[in-house]
């Protein structure tokens, strides 16, 4: 520790008074309150003195209300358990990615990932990727767009006698949109078992 060369400075700056608190309330409060009034102009792409198109709505994502996803549930139906949205081809048009299973009663049913797309002027949505298989026998726990890429955490079993209570590996992949179609390569933290 440095000892100061004038005591009895250093000893005035360690102790606070309420006027050291209050004046640095109003200081914060008159930079929150100048900075609420002085505002940058918007930026426009324009010369000046024309006006900047308006940039046009942003696009709804695709909706999996009525989609026929590729599940063979028998006699129950297919219940989204969960969707997430996100870009991911780079069309500025959002893509929904659902996690999709079969209504079991009983036992964990495996997941499918899908992803659906809606080009504009379309009026049904299109399913145009299966990222997993519910053949597959995984169950989806995490999913998520970052980056333009699909991430997932998926619980699965080593082999085909292991109890559907029980997954024994953990994946983390990820999907990107490369070259028209879905590449799958692994999230860090890769596999275990």
């Amino acid at each position: 520790m440095q000892h100061s060369a004038v005591p009895e400075l250093a000893q005035a700056h360690a102790q606070t008074r309420p006027i050291h608190w209050l004046a640095t309330a109003t200081a914060v409060a008159g930079v929150i309150a100048l900075s609420s009034v002085a505002q940058p102009d918007a930026a426009t792409a324009a010369p000046p003195g024309e006006r900047a198109p308006r940039p046009a709505p942003a696009a709804a994502p695709p909706s999996t209300e009525g989609v026929a996803f590729p599940l063979d549930c028998g006699p129950v139906e297919a219940v989204v358990e969960r969707t997430v949205t996100g870009d991911l081809d780079g069309d500025d048009r959002p893509e929904t990615v659902a996690v999709v299973h079969c209504d079991a009663a009983m036992s964990t049913p495996p997941d499918g990932v899908y992803v659906l797309t809606q080009g504009a002027g379309a009026a049904e949505p299109r399913l145009v990727a299966t990222l997993v298989d519910p053949k597959d026998r995984t169950t989806v726990r995490d999913l998520a767009i970052r980056d333009g890429a699909v991430r997932a955490t998926l619980l699965g079993y080593s082999a085909s006698d292991v109890p559907t209570c029980c997954p024994d590996v953990t994946e983390h992949p990820a999907w990107q949109w490369k070259d028209g179609s879905f590449l799958r390569g692994e999230s860090a933290g890769a596999r275990s078992v």
